[in-house]
This record gives C-alpha cells, structure tokens and sequence, in this order.
C-alpha cells in the first residue's frame, strides 16, 4: 500500500501600515516610489497595494519548511521597512493602527476597489485593519476541505496567540483584536460552515455566482478559505504579530495541524465537528481576551483555560513538529501565552505612559514607536536615500 503524502508548503501574506515618522500617524498618500521600489527588489516575492493607500501587502515565495518561512518573513519584511524608510515612512505590523481615523485615508484607484466601494460603502471605507494569511498547501482537494473544516476548532487560539489590534480610533477598546469587529461588517466572513468534500464548495460558490452575489471564491473572506489561485487552504483568521518570531510560531502551529489532521483525514479518523456556534463563541472570547481567554470546551463542555489548551495541544502536535522540523518553533505558542502578544504588549505599554504622566495622544504615539520598533526586530534597514 503506497505511503500517504504528508508533505506541506507554505506561504505567508502580511499586511502593513505606513506611517509618518514625525506624526506617528498613518500616510494617507504615500510616495509612489515605496511601492515601487519594493517590487523592484522583491525577487520571488509579492509586494502589493491594499485597498487604503496607507497599507502595503507582501506576499512570501513558496516556502517548503517553516525555516525557510522564517527567511522569507525577514526578506519582506526588510524590502518593504528599508524602501518606506527611503521615502519618508516607517512601516508597522499591527491590525489596527492606535489612532489613525478611517474617514481621513485615501483609497487605491484600483478597478477592484471602486467596485468595492460602490458596493460595501462605508463598511469597506472603515475598513482600517490588516491581518497575516498563511498558506498551506498539500493533499487532493477533498482531503484540504475536510481538514479545512477539522481546523476550525482550532481558530480562536491561533488568533488570540496573534492578536495584535487593541486600539482603534485612538481608544483603548477592552478587545485584544478589534480588528475582526471591522471585517465582521462585511458579508461572507467569518467561520465557514462544515464541509466534507470539494464538491460541497464548488456547489456553494456556484449557487451564489448563479444568485450574482460573487464572481469567485477569492470574494469569500472566512477565516478560513480554499485559495481561489493556489491548491492551498488560506489560514486568514490572524492579526499580523508584530514580531516576527510570533509570526514564524503561528506557522508552525497551523504546519503541525495541517500534518496531524492530514494524518487523521487518511485513516479516516477526524473527529466529530462541534456546533459552529459554540466554534463562533470561543472565536469571539479569543478576540476579547486573546492570551487571557478560557475557551468553552465543545467536546466536555465547561470551561479550558488556555494554557492548559495550548500546553496539551503542542504535546499531542509534538510528532508531526519533529517531522516538519519545528519543535522549538511550535514551543514558543507557550511562551506566547506565558508572556502575552503583541496587543498585550502595546496595551501595557500605554497604560505604564499613561501612568508615567503622559497625556493620551503621546502615550499613543508611544505605542505606534514600540510597534514599529519590534516590527523590524532583527533586521537591519538601509535608509540612505542614496545607498
């Protein structure tokens, strides 16, 4: 009998603010040459507008071990620092930027993005947030759907480990990612309902291009999704992490339970799948309260404090970490929870300038300094406009 495939790719798109150095606050029009010059140097990456013109996307090469993700995290994330920093910006990985206003950007005149504008209106216009999707590619495609579904159970902590959008609008808004409060104003996000097979969503899109309601399944923005250009399953439900080792952790962790449902799907073994419901319920307390949460425990009901989730599941995950050579990445989820995210941190931060005697605009502009600075942890950025 033939050896099932458990090989994995993987891929990372984040999404990025530009801001004014002096101002701290995001650069409604930045200068044409930032993007530019980064799709100039990208080499086998991707670097992209979004639809604020304050925002850049990058997009990794295909990347076939989370060592090599590593790699490509540090190459984008210097291509792009370096080219801001050449042209008046800094870049910074949070989903919400602390204070910036959303009436106050500009958009991209893109076709795609007009047409989104006419139809989602304001509810796209406040659309102030980016997020990091990562890619995993392996199986046929009924096996990516069936673990696509299997992963949903296993969302809320790879989001509250991520969460990175404590401010918005220059408040403090009590949750660790506001940022799924922005999206959730559009259609079609969210937790995707259970499917067993491709064939299951090929119906679904087709129904609702018959109904003209998309024109593919790139226009389904769940939080998990089949990819419309790559035999992958899109992992979108993450803030961007602010550092990049967390980002490199995040991928390790989706890495080892593609692989380990993966295995599961081929025996035949998946297990039952929750009530999306209670699925929706731990998503919104992982938004809530990100590395402070107790999830409900769908299989024994009552309440799991996360590190006691997250400590169980690296040890179950610790075969298929050995055999994507991630372990030590796979660990850091523990230090993650220990030691709180990238929303923790700009939170404890505002609250010591607030206590420190700093007024609330300053102890903002503070927060965006210290995202800024962990956003480019390790990398070394040329900002010598003739270099």
């Amino acid at each position: 009998m033939p050896k099932e495939d458990l090989s994995i790719t993987l891929g990372v798109e984040e999404e990025f603010f530009l801001v004014d150095p002096a101002t701290r606050d995001l650069v409604a029009d930045p200068d044409p040459a930032i993007l530019e010059e980064c799709q100039r140097n990208a080499g086998e990456h991707g670097v992209t507008t979004e639809f604020l013109r304050s925002q850049v996307e990058t997009t990794s090469r295909v990347c076939g071990s989370v060592a090599e993700v590593r790699t490509a995290i540090q190459e984008t994330r210097r291509i792009v620092a370096t080219a801001a920093a050449r042209h008046g910006a800094k870049v910074i990985a949070a989903s919400t930027h602390p204070f910036a206003v959303w009436s106050e950007q500009r958009s991209t005149p893109r076709d795609r993005y007009v047409n989104f504008e006419m139809t989602f209106q304001d509810a796209v216009r406040r659309l102030l947030a980016g997020g990091m999707h990562i890619h995993a590619g392996f199986g046929d495609p009924d096996s990516r759907i069936r673990v696509m579904t299997a992963m949903r159970r296993h969302l809320p902590l790879l989001h509250a480990l991520s969460t990175s959008s404590p401010f918005n609008s220059g408040r403090d808004t009590g949750f660790k990612s506001y940022r799924l409060n922005i999206l959730g104003a559009l259609p079609r996000t969210g937790l995707p309902s259970p499917m067993s097979s491709w064939a299951d969503y090929d119906e679904l899109v087709s129904r609702c291009r018959r109904m003209e309601i998309v024109k593919d399944g790139s226009e389904f923005w769940w939080d998990i999704r089949p990819a419309a250009l790559f035999p992958t399953i899109e992992m979108r439900i993450c803030d961007i992490c602010t550092r990049i080792e967390d980002a490199v952790c995040m991928a390790a962790l989706y890495a080892s339970l593609v692989r380990r449902l993966l295995r599961q799907c081929h025996a035949g073994e998946l297990p039952p799948e929750p009530p999306t419901e209670l699925l929706a319920e731990n998503r919104w307390i992982a938004q809530r309260y990100g590395v402070l949460a107790f999830f409900g425990d769908p299989e024994k009901g009552g309440r799991i404090d996360i590190a006691d989730y997250a400590a169980r599941l690296v040890e179950d995950l610790a075969e298929d970490a050995r055999a994507l050579d991630c372990e030590e990445e796979l660990r850091r989820v523990l230090a993650i929870v220990r030691d709180g995210a990238g929303a923790d941190r700009q939170v404890d931060h505002y609250r010591l300038c607030r206590l420190g005697g700093m007024a609330n605009d300053d102890a903002l502009r503070s927060v965006v300094d210290l995202v800024a600075e962990e956003t480019v942890e390790g990398i070394e950025i040329e900002d010598d406009p003739k270099g």
